[in-house]
């Protein structure tokens, strides 16, 4: 019996699907995993200060105390995870990051006074160009909202000023503007020193509705949650 073309086309492109589906699943290089926690730049051991040994012991917050500026270089990034279920698929996760991060902190004794951090959203990269294009017409509209920004709002007393090595967690009260809405939030972040560097990270969830997002469509995607994580790791260098 004869097959009618018609019905051939359409039988293709299912299989065409279902294997664009189990490569997708199995065969494709799994995304970055989610930022769980704060490392030591490698190599960054330079000593913080060129006064005495003893203002260099670790806990010595002269040793420390000033601003310290986003080495974008040395691994910084800011960038979204989001649940989502496409086509032929099924359930996924979309990461995507952007490392044009600038921005400071200033450390007087064991308190940061403050925090300025501002993000090139539209350098965000994920491992589909289609969901980075759909990404400046929809949802965060990068085209119209190209910065995310952070101001810290509240200090952040640390207790102690940690030593070289030394791993330290924290709050950070603060106003995050996104998608042109600001919003106060709190980050829960962790900081690990390294000799002249200190890597910061730490993770928010999103609500899509609290800054006037609805989430993107297209035919290949059947939802997106109305939610994500807005994630970050930012390595600061004194001076």
């Amino acid at each position: 019996m004869r097959v009618p073309r018609p019905v051939l086309a359409i039988a293709g492109i299912v299989i065409v699907a279902g294997l664009a589906g189990v490569w997708y699943l199995f065969f494709r290089p799994a995304g970055p995993p989610p930022v769980t926690g704060a490392s030591p730049v490698p190599g960054a051991s330079a000593p913080l200060t060129s006064s005495p040994a003893s203002s260099r012991a670790p806990g010595a917050s002269g040793a420390i105390a000033g601003t310290w500026t986003i080495d974008a270089s040395a691994g910084s990034f800011v960038g979204y995870r989001v649940q989502e279920t496409l086509a032929s698929i099924g359930a996924a996760t979309a990461v995507g990051r952007t490392t044009g991060v600038a921005g400071s902190l200033v450390l007087d004794g064991a308190t940061i006074t403050s925090v300025q951090i501002t993000a090139d959203l539209t350098g965000l990269q994920s491992d589909e160009s289609r969901r980075d294009g759909q990404l400046r017409r929809q949802a965060l509209e990068t085209d119209r909202f190209p910065t995310a920004t952070f101001t810290l709002t509240s200090p952040i007393d640390l207790g102690s000023v940690p030593g070289d090595g030394q791993s330290v967690s924290a709050t950070a009260t603060g106003d995050l503007t996104l998608h042109g809405v600001t919003r106060s939030v709190q980050i829960e972040v962790q900081a690990a020193r390294s000799g002249d560097a200190v890597t910061v990270s730490g993770s928010i969830e999103i609500q899509f509705v609290d800054f006037d997002m609805t989430p993107p469509s297209s035919f290949v995607v059947l939802s997106v949650a109305d939610h994500g994580t807005m994630e970050l790791q930012l390595v600061f260098r004194k001076g």
